[in-house]
Order: C-alpha cells, then sequence, then structure tokens
C-alpha cells in the first residue's frame, strides 16, 4: 500500500531567469534563458513525496487564471488528488519571479495571489482528507491560521505532523509543541531559536533550543554543508551529497517530501534523513522546481551507484 501524505500548502507559477550574476539596483543585464515552471512550496513538496511513491492528496488555492490551469494539469500529471485544490474566482495564481545565477545560487521574489485566499474553512472542508493521511505536511505561503487549523486537525486525529517553517517568521510554542517533525534551513532555524546558525556548533545550540520549545525532532539543513538531525539526548551530522550543481531551486521542498514518505515507510529518521539527501542532490543538477525533482526509479539507481 502506498504511504497517505496529505500536503497543504502554496501553489506558485516560477518564472525562472538565468542569469551570469545578480543584478545591481538599476541595472538591466542580459541574462541567458527563461522559462516558466510549475512551484510553490507546498506543490514543489507534493511533486516530490508523490515521485517518491507516495498518494498525495493536496490542499491549496490557485486563481481562476491561465498559470492556475496549467499548475492543476501539472499536479494532476503526477496523480496527485485535487479535489481540495480551491480556483478563487478574481485572483491571481502566486507567482514568484527567480534569478539562478551561473554558479546555481538564486534569488526569489513572491507575488502570493490565491495563496493567501486560503482560509480555515478550506482545512475543515478538507478535514477527512487529513484524518485519512500518515503524514500532515505544511509550510507557510499560505496564511499562518490556515496553517495552524491544519496541524490541529491533524493532531486530534494522531497524523503525524511535518512542518517547513519557510520562509521564516516567529512561530509561538504552542503551535511548535505538535509538531513532530520541524525541517528548516539556518535562515529559519535562526529566526525561531534566536541563535544565528553559522558553523554546526551554532546549528547544534538552535536544535536543542527548538527541541526545549516543544518540537518533536529537528531537522537542520545546511545546503552543500550537509544536515543536521536532532531528537532527545541524541543528534548526527549527515554530509551532504556532492554533484554538480545547476540550480539549487527545490532542493528544500525535494528535501522534505522524500523525507515524509520515507517516515511514513517506516524508515528511521537517519535513514528518511539520508534518502532525502539523495534525492535533493539529484535535484540541484537540472534546471528548475517541479522540472527537477526526481522519479523514485532515478533516486534508487543513484544512491545504488554512489554507494557502489
Amino acid at each position: 500500500m502506498k504511504p497517505q501524505i496529505c500536503v497543504v500548502g502554496s501553489v506558485n507559477m516560477d518564472l525562472v531567469f538565468r542569469t551570469p550574476r545578480m543584478p545591481a539596483v538599476g541595472e538591466t543585464l542580459h541574462g541567458h534563458e527563461f522559462r516558466q515552471i510549475p512551484g510553490g512550496k507546498g506543490a514543489n513538496q507534493a511533486v516530490a513525496a508523490a515521485r517518491q511513491g507516495a498518494d498525495v492528496r493536496f490542499i491549496g488555492a490557485v486563481g481562476d487564471d491561465g498559470f492556475g490551469d496549467f499548475s492543476q494539469q501539472s499536479l494532476s500529471a503526477d496523480g496527485i488528488s485535487l479535489t481540495h485544490l480551491s480556483r478563487i474566482p478574481g485572483v491571481a495564481t502566486g507567482v514568484a519571479g527567480i534569478l539562478v545565477e551561473d554558479n546555481g545560487s538564486n534569488s526569489i521574489v513572491l507575488a502570493a495571489g490565491a495563496n493567501a485566499s486560503l482560509t480555515p474553512a478550506h482545512i475543515d472542508a478538507a478535514a477527512a482528507d487529513i484524518r485519512a493521511a500518515q503524514i500532515l505536511l505544511c509550510q507557510l505561503e499560505t496564511p499562518l491560521d490556515t496553517v495552524t487549523r491544519a496541524i490541529a486537525t491533524a493532531r486530534a486525529a494522531g497524523v503525524k505532523v511535518i512542518l517547513n517553517p519557510a520562509p521564516a517568521q516567529d512561530l509561538s510554542p504552542a503551535l511548535l509543541a505538535q509538531v513532530d517533525y520541524l525541517i528548516l534551513n539556518e535562515t529559519e532555524a535562526g529566526q525561531l531559536s534566536g541563535i544565528a546558525v553559522t558553523d554546526n556548533a551554532s546549528a547544534q545550540a538552535a536544535s536543542e533550543k527548538l527541541l526545549a520549545m516543544g518540537v518533536g525532532q529537528v531537522l537542520l539543513t545546511m545546503g552543500g554543508h550537509g544536515a543536521l538531525i536532532t531528537q532527545a539526548g541524541q543528534s548526527q551530522f549527515i554530509p551532504a551529497i556532492r554533484v554538480d550543481v545547476v540550480d539549487t531551486t527545490a532542493a528544500g521542498d525535494t528535501f522534505v517530501g522524500a523525507f515524509a514518505v520515507g517516515i511514513a515507510n517506516g524508515l528511521s529518521l537517519l535513514e528518511a534523513s539520508q534518502e532525502a539527501q539523495y534525492t535533493a542532490a539529484l535535484t540541484v543538477t537540472k534546471l528548475g522546481a517541479q522540472t527537477s525533482i526526481p522519479q523514485r526509479a532515478e533516486v534508487l539507481a543513484f544512491m545504488a551507484a554512489r554507494k557502489a
């Protein structure tokens, strides 16, 4: 039986520009390439989970525009259930303008659009999908009260909660105490813990502070430097998987989606984290968000080759 995962989150259309470097203020810069690629943290994580073999149900919102049509078709193509993907009349679908430098680094500007229209009432209407899941997966590109309602619904039904607190914002200890797995990067860890993450020691201190705030387990991802996984009484550093980087967009989202599938399949925290690292590493070898997320067969072949 496929693992059952419910994702509450954002849907964006990514407008991606390849550029030799970031432009200065007031500068016009010639780029190499432009592509229009489906994205959004919620949608990316849903696609990553679906491509790793999960039965995914998605709760989100798009506008009644061409980007909304394109996004809906793209998610459907990955077999994701969209019963609770709402079309908001008179509102634009979320958009992300993404500049990708030649070295793979990126900068992103978001316009939330319909994502800001996802309400607690949408969660209540989709509560049966949350209760039927093994894992609820959330991020913060939709309103916080909506995310809070989703997490409360999951907890009441005994469903495990994974939260990716991105983009970074302050969260209450009451909300953090309902999170089984908190997956975040250095910036987000610094925001939530009050400890700037600059090396392994500060990553450890920030993770332990988050555990003290009530989080069940913390996975702090540090890009090319690896990841730190921390639970009560123990922590372990996982080195990054070395690859040639083309574009880091969606690497974090792919890690989250793949990790969720690993946990739902009964893997340990370490095993699920390692599989997620391999999956995310493959993602950065291609351009774009959902266009770069690998299928399960690709990940298995990559893991076998690297371990051999």
